[in-house]
């Protein structure tokens, strides 16, 4: 005996699994440096102050003399007027070490780092200055005209001076022009660096 197969019903709409659209991408911040040694030789130099001080407490509190450096800060802080030249130069060394430790801590850091354009939410990528030069001036070198060129990739801004020795230079300018316009765009970065071309002739031999 043989039975027809069943035909499958259509799967409703409520069924068909939809894929989840990408989140839109946030607002592209710099890559933040997580600044190892500073915060290494800050965390030992306390570290270590506060051992000494603490093992020099602990002596007095068990009848013993207090450290010979300390009874002399102790007494230099007592007698000394807020006038004298040391006291104002260790006022000023604490005072630039405490800027400089702000300026580490606010600032982001990683300069030699361009911010990529986001196109998810959860992915972030960077691409290095040196490579960004590079990948620029390899497109450079193509175009006619150019002997050597030299690229340096700032925050905001390529700074290309090229060497041509032959054809016109503002044909070879604009050459190069269209060419760094179409190799930032590739880059992808999330802001657009201002371009500054300059072309020359090779220096005369002699």
């Amino acid at each position: 005996m043989t039975t027809a197969p069943v035909p499958r019903s259509a799967p409703d709409a409520d069924d068909v699994p939809v894929l989840a659209e990408p989140a839109p991408a946030g607002p592209v911040r710099r890559f933040w440096a997580v600044r190892r040694i500073p915060a290494a030789l800050l965390a030992a130099l306390v570290l270590g102050g506060a051992g000494l001080l603490l093992y020099d407490v602990a002596a007095v509190r068990a009848d013993r003399s207090a450290m010979a450096w300390r009874r002399e800060l102790a007494d230099g802080l007592a007698t000394r007027p807020l006038d004298d030249t040391w006291v104002v130069l260790g006022a000023a060394l604490a005072v630039v070490l405490g800027v400089w430790l702000l300026v580490l801590a606010v600032t982001p850091g990683l300069r030699a780092v361009l911010p990529m354009r986001r196109e998810h939410a959860d992915v972030r990528a960077g691409l290095d200055r040196e490579a960004a030069a590079l990948t620029l001036r390899d497109r450079v070198m193509e175009v006619s005209g150019v002997q050597s060129v030299r690229v340096k990739v700032g925050r905001g801004k390529v700074a290309v001076r090229a060497v041509s020795h032959f054809r016109a230079l503002d044909e070879v300018r604009a050459d190069v022009e269209t060419v760094l316009a179409a190799g930032v765009e590739e880059l992808g970065l999330a802001r657009r660096p201002a371009l500054t071309v300059r072309v020359a002739r090779p220096p005369r031999k002699g």
